[in-house]
């Protein structure tokens, strides 16, 4: 392997004596060779099993010239939508069309297409009648068998059905892509490719299959929604690869779609691998003169730690892509990372960030999980810790403790991914103290997510007191080290559970907390969350019971507003709010109401400025419940 950008047009492919690659991998995103970027890590494992591949980044779906650069490849074409589903990247939660892509040069939208995974496969299947076409990436992963759509509205097929492609690679792919790579250089048709974990086939028998399970055929979901509730927490009991079985989803009378079972987490050593090949950590010079991909300076001196998560979020939709159980880096291979960040000319000695999906997650949740895989029926933090639960910071503290002893890093930052309740499950504080000393930029963000415990318990996060403890503490130490830093907390509007008395109950944590976030997140029902589901059905798919799911437009500006109830455009909504809830207790002059009862504007004469709320006030005033 040479450190050098693999070949985006065919004089690159020429100037490197090809005549032809063996895959074209084709990708949403700009190309940008840096492990953080899933095309980096598939198109260098490829080139390290001594594979010739060439990138075609962001094609013109418009011109089915812009998928041939390369002609057609000897073995296949592999396909993603980039690090984002395109349409979670090309709209907001309101479905406006968002200004700016951070994976396009300079920022620009509109380079690729809305479900950019069917078009993509569409436009080579058009040109290429019989070429081997797999999908891959988190868009196809989510959308691997029927799912809800936000943004039609409608519960979509499989995306390997509309899209003309002949297997999906899902989860995070290295050991799936080795696997079919060598199939088809072995000279297997993609056809026959049925037997391979983490991934999923079309076919029209199901005789050759054994121990599976079947799953409410699609026709069926359509008609009943809560078909589909029942169908996915099948789906979600079966993400281990230690129980998974196959799943098979019916959709006409001799048209399966078979989901293999997951496939087997990487060792440390394979970790190491995937993180440890030449790549350029930059995007391709091409695009310099645009301006280059905004997304790489949120990464480019970041860490990439772990994988997995055994937290049970319910709007996240990690346990699905990448399963629970957690794999890891070598503190070797981390350093040595580190240690090559020095060089870089725009190095000024502060790594970024440290972790995963869940920063402080280095290990399995218990010693079962490697042999007998993780519980179906009951998660390792939620709603409280299991007794089996390994709460130990250890082996975090010891890679921060090496990667702060490197010469010419000045600081070590863990911006954000820090599981709270699981700090607090771990009896030593040694490494909460360390995170405080070390590890905090003056702000730590932190998931709280909500206060009421009838939302969190929908959410799948712990009870208040929970974080309510973390922060007592994080004063605490904070005081103790003569330091002054702040927490920030991220918070959600407009969950399925959560309704006007919730809103407001939010509203008045805030009020007594003496903050007003200047961002507030409402919910984005994304492909194949349970909250998503939660949101299609208005059934809990875990309990079968119904939950109340906020979808009228208006019901969730107001419940948005609570939470920035200090804003003065926000006023008639808040207003609107607490007189619909009975909560008019709550307007008026009084130290605990939210606002006036009257609002006229500007005020009149002169008015001494108030004390803006800034983000140092987060957590600053005594916290104090209702």
């Amino acid at each position: 392997m040479s450190k050098q950008f693999l070949p985006i047009t065919r004089a690159e492919m020429e100037e490197r004596g090809w005549d032809e690659v063996d895959f074209v991998y084709v990708s949403g995103d700009a190309y940008v060779d840096h492990p953080s970027f899933g095309a980096a890590i598939i198109t260098r494992l490829l080139e390290s099993m001594g594979f010739r591949v060439g990138v075609i980044a962001q094609p013109d779906w418009r011109d089915p010239a812009s998928i041939a650069v390369f002609g057609k490849p000897r073995l296949g074409f592999f396909v993603s939508a980039g690090n984002m589903d395109s349409m979670v990247n090309h709209y907001s939660v309101s479905k406006r069309r968002r200004s700016k892509d951070s994976y396009s040069p300079g920022g620009e939208m509109g380079r690729r297409p809305d479900y950019a995974c069917v078009v993509y496969g569409n436009l080579i299947r058009q040109t290429y009648k019989d070429a081997a076409i797999v999908l891959g990436g988190i868009e196809a992963s989510l959308r691997r068998l029927a799912h809800y759509d936000y943004w039609s509205g409608k519960l979509k097929r499989s995306i390997l059905l509309d899209s003309g492609a002949d297997l999906i690679s899902y989860g995070m792919g290295e050991r799936s892509i080795r696997e079919i790579a060598e199939a088809l250089e072995s000279g297997l048709n993609i056809r026959d490719l049925t037997f391979i974990p983490g991934t999923v086939y079309r076919t029209k028998s199901l005789d050759n299959l054994y121990d599976y399970t079947v799953l409410p055929s699609y026709q069926e979901m359509k008609k009943d929604k809560l078909l589909y509730a029942k169908s996915y927490q099948v789906q979600n009991q079966n993400t281990d690869p230690f129980t998974a079985k196959i799943l098979v989803e019916q959709y006409k009378e001799q048209e399966y779609v078979v989901q293999n079972i997951p496939s087997a987490p990487l060792t440390m050593r394979e970790m190491d691998a995937s993180y440890g090949y030449p790549y350029m950590r930059t995007y391709h010079p091409s695009y310099e003169e645009a301006g280059g991909i905004p997304a790489i300076s949120e990464v480019k001196f970041s860490l990439i730690s772990n994988r997995g998560c055994f937290g049970a979020c319910s709007f996240c939709a990690l346990t699905f892509h990448q399963g629970r159980i957690i794999q890891a880096r070598s503190h070797e291979s981390l350093v040595k990372e580190a240690e090559n960040f020095v060089w870089e000319p725009d190095f000024k000695g502060y790594i970024h960030d440290v972790g995963g999906p869940t920063a402080d997650f280095r290990e399995p949740a218990c010693e079962k999980q490697m042999k007998y895989g993780v519980c179906k029926d009951r998660q390792c933090l939620f709603p409280t810790p299991c007794k089996n639960l390994r709460a130990t910071h250890q082996d975090y503290l010891i890679l921060l403790r090496k990667l702060r002893e490197i010469p010419k890093v000045k600081k070590v930052f863990i911006r954000s991914g820090i599981r709270f309740d699981y700090v607090m499950a771990d009896k030593d504080d040694t490494f909460f103290y360390e995170l405080c000393e070390h590890h905090v930029s003056g702000q730590l963000k932190v998931a709280p997510e909500h206060v009421s415990d009838k939302v969190l318990e929908v959410m799948g996060k712990p009870k208040n007191h929970v974080y309510e403890g973390f922060v007592k503490k994080y004063k605490k130490i904070n005081k103790e080290i003569g330091k002054e830093q702040y927490l920030v907390p991220y918070l959600m509007s407009s969950h399925p559970g959560s309704d006007l008395k919730a809103a407001i109950e939010l509203a008045e944590y805030l009020r007594d907390l003496g903050y007003m976030p200047e961002q507030v997140q409402d919910f984005y029902p994304t492909p194949s969350t349970l909250s998503t589901v939660m949101y299609y059905t208005g059934v809990d798919p875990r309990t079968g019971k119904s939950v109340y799911v906020p979808k009228d437009p208006h019901e969730k500006a107001m419940q948005r507003a609570l939470i920035q109830y200090r804003n003065p455009k926000n006023y008639h909504l808040v207003m609107e709010a607490l007189k619909k809830a009975g909560r008019e207790d709550l307007i008026g002059f009084g130290k605990g109401c939210l606002i006036r009862p009257a609002y006229t504007g500007k005020p009149k004469g002169k008015t001494k400025p108030q004390k803006k709320k800034t983000i140092r006030n987060v957590h600053k005033k005594k916290t104090s419940r209702r």
